[in-house]
């Protein structure tokens, strides 16, 4: 792990405004820094969405974060591995690897850790928009 990068760049189930408590995972450790965007296509899975990185001209809207204290990133981040699944058990498929990106802001560019999704997702639905909560607003209407 590259240990300079104390910046989480969420799109899905981490990021604030997504129903469900999985944005308390990151609420105690990091602090938002600003909204933002990567470079990359975002699926619709069913319950949650997944990012695949693109070299086309489309990309994801989320959220950037800013780990609190450099001395606890290690076990935050460690807690957000365990729930995107990146190390999984013996006979479970890993979902989701963690990288570093880059992610465009209104202020600058920032290196920043981001979860890209692993698996297959041939037929799933692209979400256009790169904006998982203005597609899940769309549907409910």
């Amino acid at each position: 792990m590259n240990d300079a990068i104390h910046l989480i760049f969420v799109y899905g189930s981490l990021r604030s405004g997504f129903p469900g408590p999985a944005f308390q995972y990151i609420a105690p450790y990091f602090t938002k820094v600003a909204d933002g965007k990567v470079k990359g296509k975002l699926y619709d899975l069913g319950e949650y969405p997944a990012a695949l990185p693109t070299t086309e001209d489309a990309y994801i809207i989320g959220e950037l974060y800013q780990a609190n204290s450099a001395e606890e990133f290690g076990w935050a981040i460690a807690q957000l591995d365990d729930y995107e699944g990146v190390h999984p058990e013996e006979g479970e498929e890993q979902l989701y690897e963690r990288a570093a990106t880059t992610i465009y802001t209104d202020k600058a560019e920032f290196t920043a850790w981001i979860y890209w999704y692993k698996c297959d997702v041939t037929g799933k639905p692209v979400i256009e928009s790169g904006d998982v909560l203005e597609y899940q607003r769309s549907k409910a209407n």
